[in-house]
């Protein structure tokens, strides 16, 4: 393309650089000259130097050999801040799991291990549970799994079907409808339902006692006998495996991530600020009256997603059960120093931070009538909060007894995570430190290529929705009014074809037309119902004979 740019003379080549030199804006030319300077490879074997600049550079791929051996050279280190184990927890071939965050994914974690027979302890950095969030929504890749848990039909008596969503611009002129038709495809229906109902859903389905709240974990250490952390009320906890569920600002990644940085083990990626992000603010309406807000009583859900017009906002709403209104509102943050300032000041869901925002979008009009303001007076204000989107997929996920599931990257994933880790754990073969580690790269061969994918898609979905950039307009313009609609429909169920359930529990069928791939059976599993058939077998022919 450079060549074509500076050295062509075809018809094409000038017209390319009449509209590349003239008309594109200056950040954008910015962007071209640096693009392919993002792989700057450093030699494995050595430590690290850190990024410098502030354009994303691809990770460096970690040499397991050179772990191995720093690994060695700092064993003395963790004997001595780690003296000593308690009594193992664990069951003799099951590890005693320790889980901080009780989030989706964190609960449904610990839901898995009680089926499996595995123990755990969930650990909640929050004094209490609070009903945060608004819709939510989830997909095939999810749905089979939840089968098996015995929730997805009371998900469904959640939630409202979807099967069209509009788009418009922020002055109510209408750029697209687009009919659903998933159900055939994928076998189940694309449904929308206020989180905080899913999450008590969840939540009922664990045991209290295996839930520990106001436990924000400060550090945490770990050798080869066993994994402990320590929380802020002084209290410490052991166990066998420690998972970090806590989002993506999470206390066990950044404890983590310390300790190996200070090592020279960790990518310099890891440690990148991000490059740009959303602020997002979300609430559920009270019950409204139908008479004001056409389609609330309806059976199926209303989406309609607003692009803002000289704006950085979005916004969107969507009905679901009981006449009620889930909104939202997204800020783009377009450069590196806003994003900066964003992140920690709105690292945690939460309703303390809302006024400002709320004083900007009051005014924003919706589809059915109104504007923002009535749907955020309409609202409980303790269940309205506030966040910075984080937007990266880290390189480092495990390391010793602690793993790191991805975050930031959505409910689906989240919880896809929680099966397949489920999975390899249950398929451990013991509780030494090579079997864990074993298992832990398991995960990451089976979750990261599949994240890439769901990362990249993930960020075209942001910028056909929410993008305020000028090649957003551009791509929302080609999505919604060039493309076929077969294409549209094929990237609508794109990603859907990984559909994990829990090895150790009976399948449930495939459902739909489109293909799914195939689910990795469970040796562990096949071996223990074997010998329970053959238990069954050898009892019955027992009393026969008795008989």
């Amino acid at each position: 393309m450079d060549a074509r740019l500076i050295y062509g003379q075809l018809f094409m080549e000038r017209i390319l650089r009449a509209v590349v030199f003239n008309w594109l804006p200056e950040s954008v030319k910015l962007k071209g000259s640096v693009k392919g300077l993002d792989f700057r490879p450093q030699a494995s074997f050595l430590p690290q130097v850190p990024t410098r600049g502030v354009a994303p550079v691809l990770p460096q791929k970690v040499s397991q050999r050179y772990l191995d051996e720093q690994a060695k050279l700092n064993v003395r280190e963790d004997v001595d801040v780690y003296p000593s184990q308690p009594p193992p927890l664990s069951d003799g071939r099951n590890p005693h799991v320790m889980i901080v965050g009780a989030g989706l994914a964190g609960l449904l974690l610990g839901i898995l291990l009680d089926h499996a027979g595995i123990p755990y302890k969930i650990y909640e950095r929050a004094k209490e549970v609070k009903p945060l969030g608004a819709v939510m929504t989830l997909n095939a890749g999810v749905f089979p799994a939840l089968e098996q848990l015995g929730l997805y039909e009371e998900l469904v008596k959640l939630s409202l079907p979807v099967t069209r969503t509009s788009v418009f611009h922020g002055d109510m002129t209408e750029i697209i409808t687009l009919k659903t038709k998933l159900a055939d495809v994928i076998g189940y229906d694309h449904i929308v339902f206020p989180r905080p109902e899913f999450y008590d859903l969840v939540l009922s389905r664990v045991p209290r006692e295996k839930i520990h709240f106001s436990k924000k974990v400060l550090s945490m250490e770990q050798n080869k006998e066993g994994v402990m952390i320590r929380c802020s009320d002084r209290t410490t906890y052991h166990g066998d495996i420690l998972v970090g569920a806590d989002g993506a600002y999470s206390g066990v990644r950044q404890a983590l991530y310390k300790r190996m940085d200070k090592a020279g083990t960790l990518p310099p990626s890891d440690l990148d600020e991000l490059n740009k992000g959303y602020i997002c603010m979300v609430g559920t309406t009270r019950p409204l009256d139908p008479a004001k807000y056409s389609g609330v009583e309806g059976k199926d859900a209303s989406i309609y997603q607003i692009v803002g017009r000289n704006s950085n906002y979005s916004w969107s709403v969507f009905t679901i059960p009981g006449n009620r209104i889930c909104w939202s509102v997204k800020l783009q943050l377009l450069t590196v120093k806003e994003a900066t300032q964003h992140k920690f000041k709105n690292s945690e869901w939460g309703s303390d931070t809302s006024d400002p925002m709320i004083k900007e979008v009051r005014d924003f009009l919706i589809p059915m009538g109104g504007t923002m303001g009535d749907l955020i007076d309409s609202s409980p204000r303790e269940t309205i909060s506030r966040v910075f989107l984080e937007d990266k997929l880290f390189d480092t996920w495990h390391h010793g007894r602690t793993l790191l599931p991805s975050a930031g990257l959505g409910a689906v994933t989240a919880m896809q995570d929680a099966v397949v880790l489920a999975n390899c754990i249950y398929e451990m073969k013991g509780l030494k430190l090579e079997d864990i580690d074993e298992a832990f790269v398991e995960f990451k061969n089976e979750r990261y290529p599949k994240l890439q994918a769901q990362y990249s898609a993930s960020q075209t979905t942001a910028k056909l929705l929410y993008g305020q950039g000028w090649f957003d307009k551009f791509l929302r313009v080609v999505v919604f009014s060039l493309l076929p609609e077969s294409f549209k429909l094929k990237g609508a169920y794109k990603g859907m074809e990984f559909r994990p359930q829990a090895s150790f529990i009976p399948q449930v069928p495939v459902r739909g037309t489109a293909p799914v791939l195939p689910q990795k059976p469970s040796l562990r599993y096949q071996a223990e119902q074997t010998q329970l058939n053959n238990e069954e077998e050898h009892a019955s022919v027992s009393v026969s004979a008795v008989v």
